[in-house]
């Protein structure tokens, strides 16, 4: 029974992990969000997703214990949004309307940190999670170089949902600071270290809870 309850309460955290990130992808990953508020929404959603994604990795990976965990679990983020991608398509968006985050080879670096480590649970918290916030704001900037107008893509299709105060406006490039990269890399870096102790601690607190 409870091996039956372990793995279900594993499963499940995954499941809701997972889709949780799918909805604040959807949320906050958008053309709207991305033009809009310029680089102060890029520093944003870099913090929230490298949070979100090693949160739920280092959980799965301490979970299992085997390297690559962390790389499939970013697989699963990956497949659940572009799946949730058809429904803005069906709503008459185009496809690319929201932007999938490039977890995955941040995910890959956190497991070889992990596996380098001969399955360290601090060196993947602490390197791991810091690899993790220095990477994955740099991959998404290449991966929004890569998409097409993005600006025009807003004020075309601006999302039915956006209350007035958030209508398209001009993005204020470079206003308060000149990289958003280096600071969105830099503040995600400080932050994904404590919020992969706290996966860990999930993690520690799961089997408590089955245990008591």
């Amino acid at each position: 029974v409870m091996v039956w309850l372990r793995r279900t309460t594993h499963y499940l955290f995954i499941v809701v992990v997972a889709v949780n990130s799918t909805l604040l992808t959807i949320n906050a990953g958008d053309y709207i969000f991305y033009t809009d508020w310029a680089w102060t929404s890029f520093v944003v959603f870099s913090i929230s997703q490298s949070t979100m994604l090693v949160v739920g990795a280092i959980y799965y990976t301490l979970f299992t214990g085997v390297p690559g965990t962390a790389t499939y679990y970013a697989t699963i983020m990956t497949i659940y949004t572009w799946v949730a991608k058809g429904a803005w398509f069906a709503l008459g968006y185009p496809y690319d309307f929201v932007v999938t985050p490039v977890w995955i080879p941040s995910a890959m670096l956190l497991d070889l940190t992990y596996w380098a480590t001969r399955r360290n649970k601090h060196a993947a918290i602490i390197i791991g999670g810091t690899l993790v916030g220095l990477s994955l704001p740099i991959f998404n900037m290449i991966n929004l170089l890569l998409v097409r107008d993005p600006l025009e893509m807003a004020f075309k299709y601006p999302r039915p949902t956006l209350p007035p105060y958030m209508t398209p406006i001009e993005p204020q490039v470079g206003k308060f600071y000149n990289s958003p990269v280096a600071l969105g890399s830099g503040a995600a870096a400080v932050l994904s270290v404590p919020i992969a102790a706290l996966g860990a601690k999930l993690n520690t607190w799961t089997y408590r809870w089955m245990a008591a």
